[in-house]
């Protein structure tokens, strides 16, 4: 319900487009080596989560964890070439939610945990999540996205959207005016340098100079 004037959107479009020219993530400096594609086929890469996120619990609209969310995907992509992220916390033993290669495999064509996930993201032809961040940070590079439940970024006209839609959601936003929402107007910001009130572009800025200091 809130108004976006013009000044403010201005603010979040500087805001993404820095964002995104900094490879500021919430995945951290991304490393490792890019998969191959295939050529002449779509393809599209499934997200995973960990299965018992609140994310999940609250924002999956019925989707019974990463089994179900891949055999969703592969039903609203039966021709596609799908690559399966794994959440990084479930690949390392440390949360629920993980699937054998054989239960991956019978609805993908390939597991990846290597490849620089923005990279990623932004050289397929379309991400598939549940409720993940990774769908946000696609949006905010101009991918399509297409949502199995229901996030915070989902039901504003800029996502395909799977899961019933709610009635509060009708409003239309265009990707800077959901920026806006989601990243100056929702949150509040301490500097991890100084401990005071800043704003998302200090912030960007600390994350992308790597001055943040560890968490303890």
């Amino acid at each position: 319900t809130h108004p976006f004037p013009a000044a403010l959107v201005d603010r979040a479009r500087r805001l993404r487009t820095r964002v995104c020219a900094a490879g500021v993530t919430k995945y951290g400096p991304e490393t490792g080596r890019m998969i191959d594609l295939p050529a002449g086929r779509r393809t599209v890469l499934a997200v995973g989560q960990v299965d018992d996120d609140l994310s999940v619990q609250l924002g999956g609209a019925g989707v019974d964890g990463n089994l179900d969310f891949l055999a969703r995907v592969r039903r609203a992509e039966p021709d596609a070439w799908i690559i399966y992220r794994p959440h990084p916390d479930v690949q390392a033993g440390h949360r629920k939610g993980h699937l054998s290669d054989a239960a991956v495999l019978a609805h993908a064509d390939v597991i990846d945990t290597g490849a620089p996930l923005m990279e990623l993201v932004q050289t397929v032809d379309e991400v598939h999540v549940l409720s993940s961040l990774t769908g946000f940070e696609a949006l905010m590079r101009g991918c399509r996205v297409t949502v199995h439940g229901m996030p915070f970024y989902a039901g504003w006209g800029l996502t395909r959207d799977l899961a019933k839609p709610l009635a509060r959601r009708g409003r239309q936003l265009d990707v800077d005016q959901l920026v806006a929402g989601a990243l100056i107007l929702y949150p509040r910001y301490l500097d991890p340098v100084t401990g005071l009130p800043c704003g998302p572009e200090l912030m960007v800025d600390r994350m992308a100079s790597g001055s943040t200091p560890p968490m303890t």
